[in-house]
């Protein structure tokens, strides 16, 4: 292993470079020319600077000496605690550890006459020197002799195992870490490099592996074999965290859990399992660790004080891998709270409102992160995405230009950079950046449709063609074999035009709605359709449709939710955004965890937002349910009475059978607000303070919920579009936007072309049919149109 020394000597040599006057701490001016040393390329205001000392003084307030300033003490601390990087900082400053340490045995020497003691300077200082950093810091050090000769042996077995893996085809594989966001994972020491940044995969199979398996159990032998409890944990402590160091995961974890058990109620067994876990994708059993840690941590008083913020972070990071987005939030403002300074929390916090559509909070976070961090590549993109989520495209340009300048193979930044474009019509831009994706991910299959779809829209029809194979090559999924059937029919529609057509002509034209009629009952007006496919849209996103509404019926009979008067004053079964996003995970538990995080991103912005106008992360639960039923799966009828269910469920109604008016009007609002937004909102305000103290039966909330105007009318239409927006129309495609036609087909009765419901529901027709009015007749598969182009009834 390379000789890097250790942290906290870092740190010593750090604070006596800036300890000008000698006084054993850094004054408000030492500190202030410490941080502008170690961020050469910032260019702080005396206004920033005073600030990051504010920050720094009032935070580590027990570290401040008086009028000497910041002790060493204090410095080490703001490391562990994650404010700065002590690799980075140390290099940027160009100091030389190992001067440094040939400098500290020698003043040892001289101040004691013992040659034991100079010896076991000596030794000491190898083993420094021969170690890791984690192995001799001050809390996480090797305690027993030992201990360090089983970590000797063990660095051994795993160069040895490394060489011959490396000998032998080349089974060592590394990945390109680089090329991925960092997840921000945070470390018990702070921000330095524990895992690499190029990932090793072991070769597990293999003979070689068996051989270091057997020699690895001998060493875990010998600290179970020895002579005290203590020195047993100390010797498997130190087994995992060579074995981690060395990413030999699976390995590191069983030492962990041996550790566990030697001393269940430490806090740093706990802690490295989960860290573990989470790196082996077992994200559930990492919660349960971490939240073993933060029990034991809370329980110990001050002495884990300055690790609470690293599992506050790492359980975040956890429940973010199960796709609990808002449960994350929770941890990470803990870890900002107790850490100011903690630059990795606030990024992380950053992005985990920005994935829950919270977009104004989230830069405020990421802006917080940035300024600890000029050069934190990560927090620059997901800066740039909430900016170009709130409509500042431009400052959203430029930010992501900086994370890919700090990080030039960024594929997030590149990848939503070029969405960005697209979004803005730069199509040779969007499809340069795309082309960047994939020269560092060559098998990004979205990127690769993208490519072509941006240059499509540039007009380089024959290279979106060849894109598209090539994407064909990498996934075959149906929107693809889609996608090329529509470079076809534009193909056609282009050779139509050479031969005949009006150059420059726009392929459609928006009629507007006055001029749209339909024929017969069945088919659907254009307005009502706009608005069922908004919804339809919600339904697909949260996958809703397919959560049976009777698991809603079973959420709330099953599980007990306590009255709170919080809020407005009467009784409600109230509960936290995070709580509610746990029921969530129950009722979308077929979800995989980044599928989950867009259903609880979309199901925020479109419901919670509305339920919890004031703000105050709480909402009635039953009201909730209410609102959810409509659009979950199961028979109309059925949807109706679990909404009235729930209704009944809140405790001013849980006299057995009938709501209060009042509810049921607020309920429909509601309702409206949520889903019908454009007709809603002046009615919402009507009925606030309604003091209407009469009883509604389910025959008459039926009516109000039925109402076409004033109530949820447009249900029929939306489950219409529920049980047939999968049907295929042979090979009809739409005669606007030339994709095939998915769902029902609107065939115009006098000229005959068919458009999508989309379209439809937009207005849109072909150019080269005008006329005073359009009367369209809706077909919900092709054996209707069949069946009424013979003249067989459909009634």
């Amino acid at each position: 292993m390379a000789t890097r020394g250790t942290r906290s000597e870092k740190v010593r040599r750090i604070f006596n470079q800036f300890d000008a006057n000698r006084d054993g701490g850094l004054n408000r001016e030492e500190m202030a020319s410490l941080v502008g040393a170690v961020n050469p390329r910032v260019k702080f205001s005396d206004e920033q600077i005073s600030a990051i000392l504010d920050e720094v003084f009032r935070t580590y307030g027990e570290f401040i000496d008086g009028d000497k300033g910041l002790t060493y003490e204090g410095l080490l601390r703001t490391y562990d605690d994650g404010a700065g990087d002590v690799d980075r900082d140390f290099d940027a400053l160009g100091l030389d550890l190992v001067a440094d340490a040939v400098k500290e045995p020698l003043a040892a020497s001289e101040a004691s006459s013992s040659s034991i003691v100079d010896e076991r300077m000596a030794v000491e200082t190898q083993k420094k020197q021969r170690t890791a950093a984690w192995a001799v810091s001050p809390n996480h050090g090797i305690v027993f002799d030992e201990t360090w000769k089983i970590v000797d042996d063990l660095e051994l077995l795993v160069k040895r195992l490394k060489t011959k893996q490396s000998k032998e085809g080349g089974k060592l594989k590394n990945d390109n870490f680089d090329a991925y966001s960092d997840a921000g994972w945070s470390r018990e020491l702070g921000p330095s490099s524990e895992i690499t940044e190029k990932r090793v995969f072991w070769e597990e199979s293999g003979h070689d592996y068996a051989v270091f398996l057997k020699e690895l159990g001998a060493l875990r032998g010998r600290a179970d074999g020895a002579r005290s409890r203590e020195e047993a944990f100390d010797g498997h402590m130190a087994i995992g965290r060579v074995l981690y160091e060395h990413q030999l995961f699976k390995e590191s974890l069983v030492s962990f859990k041996r550790a566990c058990e030697l001393q269940p109620v430490d806090v740093r067994p706990h802690f490295r399992a989960g860290n573990c876990l989470y790196v082996l994708g077992r994200y559930k059993e990492a919660k349960e660790e971490f939240l073993l840690a933060l029990e034991s941590a809370e329980a110990g008083g001050n002495q884990w004080a300055y690790l609470l913020p690293q599992i506050y972070v790492n359980l975040g990071i956890a429940l973010e891998g199960e796709g609990m987005v808002l449960s994350a939030c929770e941890y990470y403002r803990e870890a900002a709270i107790l850490c100011p300074t903690h630059f990795r929390a606030l990024k992380l916090l950053g992005s985990a409102l920005f994935g829950v559509g919270e977009y104004r909070a989230a830069v405020k976070a990421l802006e917080e992160a940035i300024f600890m961090k000029p050069d934190y590549a990560d927090a620059h993109c997901d800066l740039a995405s909430a900016l170009h989520a709130m409509g500042e495209d431009e400052r959203a340009i430029e930010v992501f230009q900086k994370a890919i300048d700090l990080k030039p193979g960024h594929v997030d930044a590149l990848y939503n950079l070029g969405g960005l474009y697209m979004d803005l019509g730069r199509f040779q831009r969007a499809s340069e950046m795309y082309t960047r994706v994939l020269g560092v991910w060559p098998n990004h299959w979205r990127a690769q449709l993208n490519k072509a779809v941006s240059l499509l829209g540039a007009g380089e029809t024959e290279e979106a063609k060849r894109a598209l194979k090539e994407a064909l090559k990498m996934t075959n999924r149906v929107e693809l074999h889609d996608a090329i059937s529509h470079l076809k029919q534009l193909q056609k529609k282009k050779t139509k035009a050479s031969n005949g057509g009006v150059p420059g002509e726009a392929s459609f034209v928006i009629v507007e709605p006055s001029k749209f009629k339909v024929v017969g009952d069945r088919t659907t007006g254009r307005q009502e359709l706009a608005t069922a496919l908004q919804i339809r849209a919600l339904q697909r996103v949260t996958r809703l449709s397919r959560c049976s509404v009777e698991l809603l019926k079973k959420e709330m009979s099953e599980r007990d939710v306590s009255v709170s008067y919080s809020g407005s004053g009467v009784p409600e079964k109230s509960i936290r955004k995070p709580n509610l996003e746990e029921i969530l995970r129950r009722l979308l538990s077929f979800l995989k965890p980044e599928t989950f995080q867009g259903a609880v991103k979309a199901i925020n912005e479109r419901i919670l937002s509305v339920l919890d106008e004031i703000g105050s992360g709480r909402l009635d639960l039953g009201m909730f349910y209410a609102i959810l039923a409509p659009i979950c799966g199961g028979p109309p009828d059925r949807r109706k009475r679990v909404a009235f269910d729930a209704l009944l469920w809140r405790p001013m109604n849980e006299d057995g059978a009938n709501i209060r008016k009042v509810d049921a009007t607020v309920y429909i609002k509601l309702l409206r607000a949520v889903y019908l937004p454009s007709q809603a909102v002046s009615e919402l305000m009507e009925v606030r303070g309604e003091s209407d103290t009469s009883m509604v039966s389910f025959s008459e909330f039926l009516v109000l919920f039925d109402d076409p105007d004033l109530g949820f009318g447009i249900m029929p239409t939306l489950t219409k579009l529920e049980t047939g927006d999968r049907n295929r129309h042979g090979n009809s495609v739409c005669s606007v936007c030339r994709y095939p036609i998915i769902g029902s087909r609107f065939k115009e009765t006098k000229s005959h072309f068919s458009v999508c419901n989309q379209c439809y529901s937009e207005g849109k027709v072909p150019s080269s049919f005008k006329q005073e009015e359009y009367r369209f007749k809706e077909y919900g598969s092709e054996g209707e149109a069949m069946k009424d182009k013979c003249g067989v009834s459909l009634l």
